[in-house]
């Protein structure tokens, strides 16, 4: 699933687009994503003008001039791609497309229709459902070792499924947070409340760094994502430990392999070497 290095390449692939443009067309394929459009999403969205395209934690939010806000989540294989004439044909599971006034069309397409669609209001963004119990925000400049250790205090749960969990740090997913605790050199099984002070400080430190990184490389593309011009992201290639169990640890040398486990459903890499 995209993380927010994938949702926010993606958000500024879409803003030169988008923003200060007229939604001219609006044609929807197919209505059925993870869960129905709003019956009225095409006429709420025709000959409206954008303001702004934001992202919050991996949700884009596209604001129109009447106060509505699009919400956009890219689910599993989600992706918008930004074209400009002469548009090439529609493609299978287009199920979304948007034509502005300035020419561009930008095709949301989903193969497993996991993504889905909202609109909501400015003043009613705080209480939507999908938004209101999202924690800070890691990347907005006011995220450091304090507010992290202020999420973390008394939790007895491991750190990698506090971090996961989305009231702690908004935007976060298995990919890095595996490589953040790496960086940090914490053991995802350590108990959440024991991270305070100088762990606290390094992982905030690293979430920042791990998440900077990877959106300077436009994300990860290990199966579905492309940014908005189709190109692949690149952070992949950086990976030291996601994917790599078996594989020597890049710190600690041919002697330790990166080990893998399951926690909360979820797979795991890290070097229990290095990480404590």
């Amino acid at each position: 699933m995209p993380e927010l290095p994938e949702v926010e390449t993606v958000r500024r692939g879409l803003a030169p687009v988008l923003e200060g443009q007229r939604l001219a067309r609006v044609i929807i394929r197919r209505r059925d994503l993870r869960w129905p459009l709003p019956d009225d999403f095409g006429q709420r969205l025709t000959g409206k003008q954008v303001l702004d395209v934001g992202r919050r934690a991996k949700f884009l939010m596209i604001s129109l001039e009447d106060e509505t806000v699009w919400i956009a989540h890219l689910g599993m294989s989600g992706r918008f791609r930004v074209f400009a004439p002469p548009v090439p044909p529609e493609e299978a599971h287009d199920h979304v497309i948007i034509e502005t006034d300035a020419g561009a069309v930008i095709r949301f397409n989903d193969p497993r229709r996991f993504g889905f669609m909202d609109l909501t209001t400015r003043a009613d963004c705080a209480t939507h459902p999908m938004l209101a119990n999202l924690g800070p925000e890691p990347i907005d400049g006011d995220f450091d070792a304090a507010v992290l250790e202020s999420r973390l205090k008394g939790r007895a749960a491991p750190i990698k499924a506090a971090l996961l969990d989305q009231k702690t740090v908004a935007g976060l997913g298995n990919i890095y947070v595996c490589e953040a605790l790496f960086q940090a050199g914490i053991s995802p099984r350590r108990k959440a409340r024991t991270v305070q002070g100088g762990r606290a400080e390094k992982l905030a430190n690293a979430v920042v760094d791990v998440l900077t990184r990877a959106i300077a490389a436009g994300g990860s593309s290990l199966k579905d994502h492309r940014q908005t011009d189709g190109e692949l992201g690149y952070f992949q290639h950086d990976f030291h430990v996601y994917g790599r169990a078996g594989e020597p640890c890049r710190r600690c040398g041919p002697n330790h392999p990166v080990r893998h486990l399951v926690q909360s459903g979820r797979s795991t890499f890290y070097c229990s070497q290095c990480q404590r």
